[in-house]
């Protein structure tokens, strides 16, 4: 289905989920944004490569880049509806499942726009819209991917681990398996890669096909020793699981080279972007040439 028949589609099926007029995805120079209140937001996808071959891309993380739509104008008949049915606006915790669903959906959208189809795709869920969907979880984004003719196998659904959330894990073991039977793959991500025994613990549990940390908080003015060490038991740890490791933001050569040592999987950072043009700038040379 041609992009702009999908875009309609959604936008239909928002209004009739919605009882509501207003039509948040556009099309515009190949590209889908999506509106939700004053807020436009767009995709950006960031390229997941092999640790020991940047320039193998393994695939794509789908982050949101957000703002203002400052020009928008609410109908004058939706203004009414709104002002009519006040009792029925959504909650809080409804909104939170409402722009989850639409930025997953605009990502999917772009997805097919931008990516091969064989790709795979890492889209966050809030943990919120997991505790709030009481059953039967990705059923919804499981028919906007079937909608986009791709499968659910292309798909990872990543899940952002907080302390905060402890007492809620077995809620969200139960979602995170509700996804699996309907055949998306599992990661989980933390803030640091210094994991306590409840993440550890976790990741026994849930065995994820991923795992992904930020060394942004990697403090390399600690002992270095320690810091090897801490990347070493949490790479082991997803390894006893059959699951690929991710280290993000990786900004610099010394990071690089952590990952490296530290039997990382996958890397994910702005570090790589001139190593792959470089590489690419190579292969062009060399091909003039011959």
């Amino acid at each position: 289905m041609p992009l702009q028949h999908l875009v309609e589609y959604f936008n239909d099926r928002f209004r009739q989920e919605h009882h509501s007029i207003f039509r948040p995805f556009i099309l515009k120079d190949g590209k889908v944004s999506g509106l939700f209140g004053p807020v436009r937001i767009n995709s950006q996808f960031s390229p997941i490569r092999q640790t020991l071959n940047p320039t193998i891309i393994r695939g794509h993380t789908a982050q949101i880049e957000v703002s203002t739509y400052g020009t928008h104008e609410f109908y004058e008949n939706e203004i009414e509806y709104m002002l009519a049915n006040h009792e029925h606006q959504p909650t809080g915790l409804e909104s939170i499942i409402n722009f989850d669903r639409l930025s997953r959906t605009l990502h999917m959208l772009n997805y097919l726009s931008f990516l091969p189809q064989h790709d795979t795709l890492f889209l966050e869920v809030d943990p919120l819209h997991i505790l709030g969907i009481k059953k039967d979880h990705g059923v919804y984004f499981e028919d906007v991917i079937s909608q986009c003719g791709l499968k659910t196998s292309n798909v990872v659904i990543v899940l952002s681990v907080y302390n905060q959330y402890s007492r809620y894990y077995q809620q969200l073991l139960t979602g995170l398996d509700n996804y699996r039977h309907k055949g998306y793959q599992i990661a989980l991500q933390f803030g640091s890669p210094k994991l306590d025994e409840t993440a550890l613990d976790l990741i026994a549990k849930i065995a994820p096909d991923y795992v992904k940390v930020s060394a942004k908080h990697l403090d390399h003015n600690n002992n270095e020793n320690d810091v090897f060490d801490t990347l070493i038991e949490l790479t082991k740890a997803v390894a006893l699981v059959n699951g690929k490791s991710i280290l993000q933001q990786v900004d610099q050569k010394k990071t690089d080279s952590l990952a490296r040592n530290t039997n990382f999987n996958l890397v994910e950072g702005s570090y790589y972007r001139a190593i792959a043009f470089d590489y690419l700038g190579k292969v062009e040379s060399t091909a003039s040439a011959l």
